[in-house]
């Protein structure tokens, strides 16, 4: 069975690749990756906040502490002393290029363009194989219009790719206006590829005490849904690399994203889950399914059922709306 197919211009053996999470933190916990089966590691993402934060303080240590004796400014501390979140986050990119056979995919996540052609210049050289531009970006000003937020992302890639020749990705959140176009501009712009999509989360309340707690909730193949829809959606209208992320948990999941026009499947909640086995599982779930069906490799299956290929297009637009909202029966136990 031939797994193998292409991500941002990367040959990979299988379409299974961890996403961003603190999985990648570790060298353990990536050899266990690539041991189950990993085509690729996308790295924990190294943010814009962190990064800004570190240099501020930096800066109130070098700078600030100026008390009028020269001869004391050597007691100063040298930045180099305390390496930031950069340098940590480039020493790890490092080792996982030592230790591991796969290829590394770097993860910058930011909203302005700022310092990121920088930093994107310092992962190039520290050996990653592809960069990963995660733009989570919630548009709380109210003033901005809508082109403006999806400008930001394409000022953000043009930039970036005008200074690196690393194959740049872009990772996207469902909340756009017109979210077709937008991944046509960043193809147009140099992007190598999107994954669909990122995952906001959500503040939650203690209504205890009235305050406002931070609660991850991880996904489920409930979450699948929409990406399913926008891979269908999005293939054979567009040549760059299409990622599915969020909700692929079982073989069938990633199936249904590969047959919808995924390149690669993301994996990250259900590693979190169940560890790295469960990449085995669902590469061993997806081999067997296609040995039954006499496909012969991904690339056969891939696409098969988008929007372009299906028997019935419209059930990838209003149509389906309509059909499932005319066609449903509530429970029996139901009054009616």
């Amino acid at each position: 069975m031939d797994l193998s197919t292409t991500y941002l211009g990367l040959e990979l053996k299988s379409p299974f690749v961890p996403s961003s999470s603190p999985l990648s933190k570790r060298l353990d916990s990536a050899r266990a990756l690539e041991d189950a089966g990993a085509a690729a590691i996308v790295m924990y993402s190294l943010f814009e906040e962190d990064i800004e934060a570190d240099e501020r303080l930096a800066l109130q240590f070098t700078e600030y502490q100026d008390i009028g004796h020269a001869e004391a400014s050597s007691y100063l501390p040298m930045h180099t002393d305390y390496p930031g979140k950069r340098d940590e986050y480039l020493d790890q990119l490092r080792r996982l290029k030592d230790a591991l056979d796969i290829p590394i995919i770097a993860s910058l996540n930011g909203t302005t363009r700022g310092g990121w052609v920088r930093h994107a210049k310092a992962i190039q050289e520290a050996g990653a194989d592809a960069l990963e531009l995660n733009g989570y970006y919630i548009a709380a000003d109210f003033s901005e219009p809508p082109a403006a937020v999806e400008q930001r992302v394409v000022d953000i890639l043009g930039e970036t790719v005008s200074q690196v020749s690393l194959p740049i990705g872009v990772k996207l959140s469902p909340h756009y206006s017109a979210l077709g176009n937008l991944v046509q501009r960043i193809e147009a712009t140099g992007a190598a590829g999107v994954a669909l999509f990122n995952r906001f989360y959500q503040p939650d309340i203690n209504l205890e005490d009235l305050e406002i707690s931070q609660v991850i909730k991880l996904s489920d193949s409930r979450d699948a849904l929409l990406t399913m829809h926008w891979m269908a959606l999005l293939h054979g209208r567009v040549n760059l690399s299409l990622a599915a992320t969020g909700g692929v948990h079982t073989a069938d999941d990633a199936l249904k994203m590969l047959l919808c026009g995924a390149d690669v499947t993301y994996l990250c909640s259900t590693l979190l889950l169940n560890g790295a086995e469960r990449l085995r599982h669902i590469r061993e779930g997806v081999a067997r399914w296609m040995s039954e069906r006499e496909y012969e490799s991904v690339k056969q299956l891939r696409g098969s059922l988008s929007q372009l290929n299906s028997p019935d297009p419209g059930a990838f637009e209003r149509g389906n709306y309509l059909q499932m909202l005319a066609n449903y029966e509530p429970p029996k136990s139901v009054w009616r």
